[in-house]
């Protein structure tokens, strides 16, 4: 009994060894006649969704796109998350508007992230104004707290002017060229098409709304301004007394009476902006109020900007009377 015993265990050490032996050939026939590891489509990380959108417009499958902002958030004041990290950890690129945007919020975050590559000046840093040579609205002379929560380099909301998106995604497309020379010439061709895709809307948005060029309007707060030129509108007033300073009741007053004698003709205002307050100027002056969304929702499909504006366009058509329209 103990002889068939030791007989059975050494007929099992020896099926064992031999299948380990032809596990072992097996996996180094297939390590040799396989084909080499395929490169990873580089991990993109934009700060907010219009930035995303361009992305999305650039990049299309040749990359992993993320986005950190929600679309809703005021991308000055977003809330910074622990999941940011570990987005940011793995980000090849990070994509950022620039001109003191995210200056609140994104410096703490790249570091912790522990990813030297993005860091300001690192080749993962893609600073999207400077990179795109934006000719930005409303340098300050100078700089003073009294003028409120001033941008120092100008005026960060310039991706609301289409023309200045296609400048990004040309821009944008140099870079992943750098980042990915397999796909260069897929992320140019797709930056081509987003950009002549933008030329070909922007005449016929100009003429929706053609019953507004030369008008006034009152924003909430200074994001509008670059597409107040691209439709020939003139900036009559803003909720905000400062940037980032909360309305007093004086100022609203005075506000009012301000649009009616210069014959405002809209009030454009974001959508997370105090309803009853923005109503409260609308009422007073007799123009009408407009939501308008700050940032492509979704913004991770590939027409995500053109979409974004088109429904730019579609909101202040809606909120104007029919006589205007």
């Amino acid at each position: 009994m103990q002889h068939l015993t030791m007989n059975i265990r050494t007929t099992f050490l020896q099926f064992t060894r031999a299948m380990s032996t032809a596990l072992a050939l097996a996996a180094g026939f297939a390590c040799a006649g396989a084909a080499p590891a395929a490169f990873a489509a580089p991990n993109v990380v934009a700060t907010t969704a219009d930035l995303g959108a361009i992305a999305h417009a650039v990049c299309g499958t040749d990359a992993t796109v993320s986005i950190l902002a929600r679309p809703g958030e005021d991308p000055h004041f977003v809330d910074a998350r622990p999941s940011f990290l570990r987005v940011l950890n793995k980000a090849d690129l990070l994509i950022e508007g620039g001109a003191d945007l995210e200056e609140g919020w994104l410096p703490p975050l790249v570091n912790n992230a522990r990813n030297a590559k993005i860091h300001p000046g690192a080749s993962g840093r893609f600073a999207a104004a400077a990179e795109a040579r934006i000719a930005l609205r409303d340098v300050p002379v100078t700089l003073d707290r009294s003028m409120g929560d001033v941008h120092a380099h100008g005026n960060p909301h310039f991706l609301l002017s289409p023309a200045n998106a296609a400048l990004v995604a040309r821009a944008l497309a140099a870079r992943m060229a750098l980042l990915d020379p397999a796909n260069a010439d897929a992320f140019r061709a797709r930056a081509a098409r987003f950009a002549a895709d933008i030329e070909t809307r922007v005449p016929g948005w100009k003429t929706r709304l053609s019953s507004l060029r030369g008008a006034n309007v009152i924003t909430y707060h200074r994001s509008f301004d670059y597409m107040l030129d691209v439709f020939g509108m003139r900036l009559a007033g803003t909720i905000e007394p400062k940037p980032g300073i909360e309305p007093s009741g004086t100022h609203i007053v005075a506000l009012i009476e301000q649009a009616r004698n210069s014959g405002t003709k809209l009030i454009l205002v974001e959508p997370s902006r105090p309803s009853r307050l923005c109503e409260r100027v609308a009422h007073g002056t007799g123009a009408p109020l407009a939501r308008i969304p700050l940032m492509p929702d979704p913004p991770n499909v590939p027409d995500a900007y053109i979409r974004f504006f088109e429904s730019i366009v579609t909101s202040m058509e809606k909120a104007l009377p029919p006589s205007r329209q």
